[in-house]
C-alpha cells in the first residue's frame, strides 16, 4: 500500500508542523491565503524517520510520489524538469518542525545541467544569470550532496575575481561564469572521481537524501542539544518552484521581520540584496541594504511586502521572520516562522501584543521561554569605563550584550581555549552551520560580512550571545591568526570588549555590570502571578540579596542561611572563641556577642521584608568550618584567645571528622550544644519583636527552621528546648507574637517518616542537596569528577543536583508531601534547594503538591513564569 509521505502546499495547513515541519506548514498556510508563494509540495518528517530507519535507503514508492508530484508542478508551472527548451528549476530546503536557522541543507537552482542551462539562456536572453545559476547548483549540490569543500569553490570565484580585477559578483559576465562553471566540474570530478550527474531526477533524488542526512549532522545535532529539540522529530523536505533574486537589478532577495527581533520596536525591519539569491543574505558573503531603502528602488514592491507582512503577523499573532524574492519587480514569500528574538524583544513583542488586543496575558506569558530572563539582563559596559577605551572597529549592533575574552579565528580554535578555561570571542568573515560548535562557547560573535539576518546574527540572537556583524573594516587572516583594522592589527588570543548593542569593539578587557530591563520584566513578571498556583520565595540572607529578590518578584524569603552571617572578620572571632570555649560560662560570653550580631542581622532582614514571609534555618554546617586552617590564622588566634598553637591545633583535631557531611553538624550540634540553637533563636524572635513594635500594625511571623532532622524524637527534644525559650522572651518582653517552627526535609528517614514529624513541626522544606547526596551516596562536592562520564556513558541521564532525580529523590519527596498532608492538609510544604529555581524541577514539584518554592534572588522571576505555564 502506498504511503502518503508528499503533501502538496495546497493540501496542508499550519497546524501540521509535525508532520511539514515549520517551513511546509506555512507554506502551506499561506498557499491557503493565496499569498504569493511559488507552487511546491513537502516531504513530510515520516519520510525522513523512514529513510533514516531504513539505513539511508529512499524507497521506490518515495521516489514515485515525488515523480507524481513534480508531473503536478510541471502541468501548473507549464515548465518540465529536465527540458531544454523551457526547464523547471527547484529548491530543495529542510524544515523541521522548531526553526534551526542554518543547520541543515539547502540546495537551490537544482534541475540545471549542461542542456537545461542553455534553454534557460534562450528562455532569459541573459546567459550571465543562467550560468550564475548553474555554478551555484555545482557548488551547493557539491557541498551538500557529495561533502566536497565549498571553500574549494570560493577559493577559485576570489581568485578569478583578484585575476579579473573584479571587486564583486555583479561584475562577472556570462563568459566569466561559462568558464567558472567548468572549473567547478573539474573540482567536482576530481574530488568525487564522478561527474556531476546530468540527470535531473538523479540530481532530485540525492539532494533528498542529502537534506534527510543532514537531520544528523554534527552542528544540526549540537543545536538541538543547545535548544532542548528533541532528535526523533526528523526534517521535512520542501521542494518548491525556483523563483530568481539574481535576474538583474530589478530583481532580489531578503529577509525582514515585522518587528525588531534585538530590541522588539515595532516596524518592518530587515534587509536584502539586489541581483542575489536568498543564501546571499543569509550567508553574509554580501552585506546587504535596510529594507527601508527598497521603498524608494521598488515603491509598489515595498507596499505590497508591507500588507503582507502585516496581514502574516496578524494572522500567526507573532513577530514573523519572512524570506521573500523579487524577480522582475514581481514579489514572492518563500517562507514566514515566528522570529527568533533577544530576550529583550521577545518580552517587549509580548507586552506589545497585549496591548494591541491581539493576544491575552495568558499566551503571552506562554511565548516567554523561562530561560530568557537571564538574558533580559543582559551586561553593559560601564560607561565611565568607554571614555578612554581604544575602538577597534565598528558595525551592526546584531544581538546586544557585552562581553570581554580573547579572540580566535576558528570555531575549533575557540573550543579548545573555552575547555581551557578561557573567555572567548570569535571573529570570523563570516559564521557558517559548521561554526556553531565555536559559537556556542563563545562571550561574544563578531563577522567583518553579513547583516542583521546573517546566520551569525540569527544564531546568536536565539542563543542569548552578544554579536557584532557586517564590521567591514575588519579583514581576518585564518592563515597568520590575525585580524586587522584601521591599521591596527590583533593577533589570536588578544583581548577585545564587544558591545552588541552599540555594534563597537575595543580593544582591550573592560568592566561590564548587569543590565536593566526591570520594567519589562515586571509586567511580565506580574501576569505571570496571577496566572501561579504556587509560591516562590527567595534564598537571601544578605541586605543586597533581600531588596533584589523583593523587585524580582518573591514573596518572602524561604532560606535565609544563618551560618552566612557568622564569616565576619569580628564574627568569625567570637565564633572561634564559642567553639574554643571549655565549660558554660566561656561559652557564654561570645555566644551573647553572637546573639547581637544576630539580632542586628534579623532586624535587617524583618524591616526590609515589611511583613513578608521570612523562614530562618538554624546553624547547619559543622564547627570545623569556621576554624583557621592557615598557620598565620592559627597563631593570631592562638594570641587573641591566650592559648598556645598546640592548644588549638588540638581542638581542630579534635573536631576533625571523617566524613564532616554526615558527621556533627545541624540538629546533631544543637543535640549537644543547645546553646547555640536557643541563642539564635532569642536573636530570631527578640528582634522580631523590636520591628513589630515600631511597625504598629506590622504583622511579623518568623519561621524557625531546624536542619537535617531524621526523627520525630529528634524534633520533639528540640522543639521543647527552643519553644521554652521563646515563652520565657515573651514573659520577660511582656509581648507576643505568632512564630512557627518547621524543618528540613533532607534526610531519606525523615521522608519516610515524615507523618510522625509532622505531629511537632508547622512546616517543611525539603532540602534537595542534602537528600540528593543521601540519596545516591554522591558527594555533591565531589561529583564533578565522575558524573560527566556518567552522562556520557549513559548512566545517568542528568546531573541530579541540577534536576531532581524524578526516580529516586523524587519518590522520596512524593511519599514525604503525601504523608504529610495526610496529616495535616494546611501543613504548608517548600523546597529550598538548588532545584527550587530549575524549570523542569519546578514541573515536577508542583505535580507532586509543594506549597512553595525557594531559590536564588535572578531565579525568582524565571521560577514564577515556569508555575504560570503549567496548567
Amino acid at each position: 500500500m502506498l504511503v502518503n509521505y508528499v503533501i502538496d502546499f495546497s493540501e496542508g495547513s499550519k497546524e501540521q508542523s509535525d508532520l511539514l515541519g515549520g517551513k511546509g506548514s506555512n507554506l502551506a498556510e499561506m498557499t491557503k491565503l493565496k499569498l504569493p508563494v511559488p507552487t511546491g509540495f513537502t516531504i513530510t518528517t515520516e519520510a525522513c524517520l523512514d529513510y533514516l530507519k531504513q539505513k539511508e535507503q529512499m524507497s521506490d514508492e518515495l521516489n514515485l510520489e515525488i515523480r507524481q508530484h513534480i508531473e503536478s508542478m510541471e502541468k501548473r508551472t507549464k515548465k518540465r524538469l529536465g527540458d531544454a527548451v523551457d526547464p523547471l528549476l527547484v529548491s530543495v530546503r529542510s524544515g523541521s518542525k522548531f526553526s534551526m536557522p542554518g543547520m541543515m541543507d539547502t540546495i537551490l537552482n537544482l534541475g540545471l545541467n549542461d542542456e537545461t542551462v542553455l534553454g534557460l539562456t534562450q528562455k532569459t536572453g541573459d546567459a550571465r544569470f543562467a550560468y550564475d545559476c548553474y555554478r551555484r547548483l555545482l557548488q551547493m549540490f557539491g557541498d551538500v550532496v557529495c561533502g566536497i569543500d565549498k571553500n574549494r569553490f570560493e577559493e577559485q570565484l576570489d581568485f578569478y575575481k583578484s585575476k579579473k580585477g573584479y571587486q564583486s559578483d555583479i561584475e562577472m559576465q556570462a563568459e566569466d561564469w561559462q568558464e567558472l562553471v567548468a572549473v567547478y566540474k573539474n573540482i567536482f570530478l576530481e574530488v568525487t572521481h564522478q561527474a556531476f550527474p546530468q540527470d535531473p531526477y538523479e540530481q532530485l533524488q540525492l539532494a533528498v537524501e542529502a537534506v534527510f542526512r543532514s537531520w544528523n549532522n554534527r552542528r544540526a545535532i549540537t543545536y538541538r542539544r543547545l535548544h532542548d529539540i528533541s532528535d526523533s522529530l526528523g526534517t521535512a523536505v520542501n521542494i518548491q518552484e525556483m523563483v530568481f533574486g539574481n535576474f538583474g537589478l530589478d530583481s532580489g532577495t531578503g529577509v525582514a521581520f515585522t518587528r525588531n527581533p534585538a530590541t522588539g520596536e515595532k516596524g518592518i525591519f530587515g534587509e536584502f540584496l539586489l541581483n542575489a539569491q536568498g543564501e546571499d543574505v543569509v550567508a553574509g558573503i554580501r552585506t546587504p541594504q535596510p529594507i527601508s531603502k527598497l521603498e524608494s528602488l521598488m515603491p509598489e514592491v515595498y507596499q505590497e511586502f508591507l500588507t503582507l507582512s502585516h496581514l502574516l503577523e496578524r494572522h500567526y499573532k507573532d513577530m514573523q521572520d519572512i524570506e521573500f524574492t523579487i524577480e522582475n519587480r514581481q514579489l514572492y514569500l518563500l517562507q514566514t516562522r515566528n522570529g527568533k528574538r533577544t530576550a529583550k524583544s521577545a518580552f517587549k513583542v509580548c507586552i506589545q501584543l497585549v496591548e494591541e488586543g491581539i493576544i491575552s496575558k495568558a499566551e503571552a506569558i506562554q511565548r516567554i521561554n523561562p530561560t530568557m530572563v537571564t538574558q533580559l539582563l543582559h551586561p553593559v559596559f560601564e560607561l565611565d569605563q568607554l571614555k578612554n577605551a581604544e575602538v577597534f572597529a565598528t558595525g551592526l549592533p546584531a544581538s546586544p550584550g557585552a562581553a570581554s575574552g580573547n579572540i580566535y579565528f576558528t570555531a575549533e580554535r575557540a573550543k579548545q581555549a573555552s575547555e581551557q578555561g578561557e573567555k572567548v570571542i570569535l571573529i570570523r568573515q563570516e559564521t557558517s552551520p559548521e561554526d556553531i560548535e565555536g559559537m556556542v562557547v563563545s562571550e561574544a560573535i563578531v563577522t567583518s560580512r553579513g547583516g542583521m539576518t546573517s546566520h551569525a546574527a540569527v544564531v546568536a540572537r536565539g542563543m542569548g550571545v552578544c554579536c557584532v556583524a557586517g564590521c567591514e573594516e575588519i579583514y581576518v587572516d585564518e592563515f597568520l591568526e590575525q585580524a586587522t583594522a584601521g591599521g591596527i592589527t590583533l593577533h589570536q588570543g588578544d583581548v577585545v570588549s564587544v558591545d552588541g548593542t552599540t555594534g563597537t569593539i575595543y580593544r582591550g578587557d573592560i568592566p561590564y555590570v548587569e543590565g536593566d530591563e526591570w520594567q519589562l520584566l515586571e509586567t511580565i513578571t506580574n501576569w505571570a502571578k496571577e496566572e501561579a498556583t504556587i509560591g516562590v520565595k527567595a534564598n537571601a540572607e544578605t541586605p543586597a540579596d533581600i531588596k533584589t529578590a523583593l523587585k524580582l518578584g518573591a514573596e518572602g524569603i524561604g532560606l535565609a542561611r544563618t551560618e552566612h552571617m557568622f564569616f565576619g572578620e569580628e564574627r568569625i572571632f567570637e565564633m572561634r572563641k564559642m567553639i574554643l570555649a571549655e565549660s558554660e560560662d566561656a561559652l557564654m560570653a561570645p555566644l551573647n556577642q553572637l546573639k547581637e550580631f544576630q539580632k542586628e542581622d534579623f532586624r535587617t532582614m524583618f524591616t526590609l521584608l515589611n511583613g513578608k514571609a521570612c523562614t530562618i534555618r538554624l546553624l547547619d554546617p559543622p564547627l570545623h568550618e569556621f576554624l583557621p586552617q592557615t598557620e598565620a590564622e592559627i597563631t593570631h588566634l592562638a594570641d587573641a584567645t591566650q592559648r598556645t598553637v598546640g592548644e588549638i591545633k588540638h581542638r581542630i583535631e579534635e573536631l576533625h571528622e571523617q566524613n564532616p557531611m554526615l558527621g556533627h553538624r545541624g540538629c546533631r550540634l544543637a543535640v549537644t550544644t543547645p546553646q547555640i540553637y536557643e541563642m539564635q533563636v532569642a536573636a530570631i524572635i527578640e528582634s522580631a519583636l523590636e520591628v513589630a513594635q515600631k511597625g504598629k500594625d506590622l504583622t511579623i511571623i518568623p519561621e524557625i527552621m531546624i536542619p537535617l532532622i531524621g526523627s520525630q524524637e529528634e524534633m520533639r527534644w528540640l522543639r521543647e528546648r527552643l519553644d521554652q525559650t521563646i515563652q520565657t522572651i515573651f514573659s520577660e518582653k511582656n509581648q507576643v507574637i505568632s512564630y512557627k517552627i518547621g524543618t528540613m526535609l533532607e534526610i531519606p528517614r525523615a521522608c519516610l517518616t515524615a507523618e510522625k514529624i509532622a505531629e511537632v513541626a508547622d512546616f517543611f522544606s525539603f532540602g534537595t542537596n542534602d537528600l540528593t547526596q543521601l540519596t545516591y551516596g554522591f558527594s555533591r562536592d565531589d561529583s564533578g569528577k565522575f558524573i560527566g562520564a556518567y552522562q556520557q556513558k549513559q548512566l545517568l541521564k542528568e546531573d541530579p543536583f541540577q534536576h531532581i532525580d524524578e526516580e529516586g529523590v523524587g519518590a522520596l519527596m512524593r511519599i514525604a508531601v503525601d504523608k504529610i498532608k495526610h496529616f495535616d492538609p494546611s501543613i504548608k510544604i517548600g523546597v529550598c534547594g538548588e532545584v527550587g529555581g530549575d524549570p523542569q524541577s519546578i514541573r515536577f514539584l508542583k505535580k507532586i503538591g509543594v506549597d512553595y518554592i525557594s531559590c536564588s534572588p535572578y531565579r525568582v522571576p524565571a521560577a514564577i513564569l515556569t508555575i504560570a505555564q503549567e496548567k
